[in-house]
């Protein structure tokens, strides 16, 4: 059995206040909390963006929702691509 990597985005989610934060436990994974300004990083599956971010914004407590915009970004930097990780162990037979 091959561990795959679930695609993950962040949103960051702008609230009235902190009280609700618990509650957002249940739309993805709470990352950081900033007290002074008042806003929650939650992780999500990333094919469930648009949706998540249309029922958080629905909530009372929630100001606005900004996602993540890394996915966008190209990750080569001068010509030089980002190391791929191996999904799988490799048996040495040596």
């Amino acid at each position: 059995m091959a561990f795959e990597i679930q695609p993950r985005q962040s949103l960051i989610v702008y609230t009235y206040s902190l009280k609700q934060t618990r509650q957002l436990k249940r739309y993805g994974t709470v990352m950081y909390v900033s007290k002074k300004m008042r806003y929650v990083v939650l992780y999500v599956d990333q094919d469930q963006v648009t949706d998540l971010v249309d029922q958080l914004q629905h909530l009372r407590f929630v100001k606005r929702v900004v996602p993540s915009d890394r996915p966008k970004i190209k990750e080569t930097f001068n010509g030089v691509e980002k190391p791929t990780v191996a999904t799988e162990t490799e048996d040495d037979d040596e």
